[in-house]
């Protein structure tokens, strides 16, 4: 049952991302009331995506070696702050034009490398593959005015709160009962 609600999570979670480039003019239609749903939809996705996840049985399907986990957190840092890029108002603005969906590329495959179970290739594969066809699709379907870089002093204040994003992250992992380090 966890796994086809995993599988229900992915679904919800793509369509609702998906909606405005599917159905550009029902999306439309719908105003500002659109927002709301596609935002529930995403909601009710990730909501599922977590509760399906906890509810699977462990399968196991290969037994990741120890030292993935290293790899594991030096990507997770590159993932949390190639997501704050996206919010940067320093020199890095406009070097990347997908740097939400680039970081969620890297948290997936940072957490394949750890996670040989079949729930966890299911949902961290099922959003790569998500993160992917949803770069392949913006790009195609709509052009990008590189912004103009920001300030540079700013950008040390992108390496701080990566840092801090980084340690709540894995505080919240440690309280789940997931130690996210070595040993």
């Amino acid at each position: 049952m966890g796994m086809l609600i995993v599988v229900l999570g992915l679904v919800l979670w793509a369509l609702a991302h998906f909606f405005k480039r599917i159905a550009p003019a029902r999306r439309a239609a719908m105003g500002q009331a659109g927002r709301g749903i596609v935002a529930a939809g995403v909601v009710g996705g990730l909501v599922l995506m977590i509760v399906g996840y906890r509810m699977a049985d462990f399968v196991p399907v290969w037994t990741p070696p120890a030292w993935t986990v290293h790899i594991n957190n030096v990507m997770m840092l590159g993932a949390v702050f190639l997501f704050g890029m996206s919010q940067t108002t320093g020199r890095l603005r406009g070097k990347m034009r997908h740097p939400q969906l680039a970081a969620v590329k890297v948290w997936a495959v940072a957490h394949l490398l750890v996670n040989g179970d079949l729930a966890s290739i299911v949902l961290f594969g099922g959003l790569l593959i998500w993160a992917v066809a949803e770069v392949v699709v913006i790009n195609r379907s709509e052009p990008w005015d590189r912004p103009e870089p920001g300030d540079p002093a700013r950008d040390p204040l992108l390496l701080m709160i990566t840092l801090a994003m980084f340690i709540v992250i894995s505080g919240i992992h440690a309280w789940l009962g997931v130690w996210p380090f070595p040993g």
